[in-house]
């Protein structure tokens, strides 16, 4: 799940965790004279251009306010164009995105919380960015890997419902973790759609103020709540086990929609890393079965997959960048590969007995790969 929603002291320490992330790599002036600027305060989200040209869109951020922060560019029916979460107090951000001519909403949420304060902007002309042909069969295979992840998580996913639905406790619990990879892999495209990843992976601190914790609390973690803290389960569970797979369903059925281009492949690879800092290296997403490490692998694979599809081009326009990016991803898969018996599974080390020097040293890792990885949606942009 996108690392929106926290409680004050999850924010406190998402914080701390993402000043390497998120902070040092972007302290440097944002954006070129071109950019779109945007000032994210507490209260206020400032553009500096209602109104620009379509094809390669740079936005430059800057975080002035408290609190962290993430910065959208909508669809009018709230689609995500690009998204950059986890900016900062006092930090800056780049963002390079794709756009087509056609309304939008650019949106800041100070404590990545809500719908955010917005901003109606326009991207004026016709044309569309003329692409290398290495772009267009990348986005077509990352079409298909998207495709592929989700046809493979739904019978796993029923396997796990399946477990609920007959009161087996132990075999809910060995089905769980498996039946997340393909939707952890991808779930930049996931959220792209918007109403699906607050149905299926909410976490509990994740509600919104005024809804109901047993009404409106659906999805994964509530079922891992039961299993592992509750340690028992309930009608109630046995029927969003079915709803679920209702939801899973629909998500499959959309991904072959979802609007992919080189640069959402790329800032969704670094989405993902942001995922892994703020959920899965501070144990907050996983909190009941402690599976993080499981999320944690399936969420770099996934940005692996998009950087590896788009490195043609982008070797081509930055070699130093892709020779970085090479050694940092061997780096981080090697230092995860310690905490799992077999390569060829994806069993892995309990979170809960991975201590605070471990942690430490798979944050590194993270914020290692992240920095460089922010640079690859402006490389293949060029």
């Amino acid at each position: 799940m996108r690392p929106v929603r926290f409680s004050a002291v999850a924010t406190l320490a998402a914080v701390t965790a993402l000043t390497a992330v998120t902070g040092c790599a972007e302290k440097a002036d944002a954006g070129g004279d071109g950019a779109v600027k945007v000032i994210a305060t507490d209260t206020s989200c400032e553009v500096s251009k209602k109104t620009f040209p379509s094809g390669h869109l740079q936005l430059a951020v800057e975080n002035k306010g408290s609190k962290v922060t993430e910065v959208y560019v909508l669809y009018p029916d709230d689609r995500i164009v690009t998204e950059r979460e986890n900016i900062g107090p006092g930090t800056k951000a780049n963002i390079t995105a794709e756009i087509k001519a056609g309304s939008y909403e650019i949106a800041c949420k100070p404590g990545m919380k809500g719908d955010g304060i917005r901003q109606k902007v326009e991207a004026t002309g016709g044309k569309a960015v003329k692409r290398a042909p290495e772009l267009d069969a990348a986005v077509a295979a990352y079409r298909q890997y998207t495709l592929d992840q989700a046809e493979e998580t739904l019978p796993k996913a029923k396997v796990f419902a399946d477990a609920v639905k007959a009161g087996d406790i132990e075999a809910a619990k060995k089905a769980y973790a498996e039946s997340r990879i393909g939707w952890e892999r991808t779930e930049p495209v996931a959220e792209s759609f918007g109403d699906i990843d607050p149905k299926v992976d909410l976490r509990e601190d994740g509600l919104e103020e005024g809804q109901d914790l047993e009404k409106d609390w659906t999805g994964w973690h509530r079922l891992e709540r039961s299993l592992w803290q509750d340690k028992k389960i309930t009608a109630r569970d046995k029927e969003l086990a079915d709803l679920l797979i209702k939801d899973l369903t629909v998500w499959q059925k959309k991904v072959g929609t979802a609007e992919i281009t080189p640069t959402s492949m790329a800032n969704g690879a670094k989405e993902l890393l942001d995922e892994v800092a703020t959920g899965k290296v501070t144990g907050e997403e996983e909190r009941y079965s402690h599976t993080d490490l499981v999320d944690f692998k399936a969420n770099v694979e996934g940005a692996e997959k998009s950087y590896e599809l788009l490195k043609p081009v982008a070797s081509r326009n930055e070699a130093a960048l892709t020779k970085e990016l090479d050694t940092r991803f061997a780096e981080l898969n090697t230092l995860l590969d310690k905490y799992r018996a077999d390569k060829s599974t994806y069993v892995f080390t309990s979170y809960d007995k991975v201590g605070k020097a471990e942690r430490k040293e798979l944050s590194d890792g993270v914020n290692a790969l992240a920095e460089p990885l922010s640079k690859l949606a402006a490389a293949v942009a060029k």
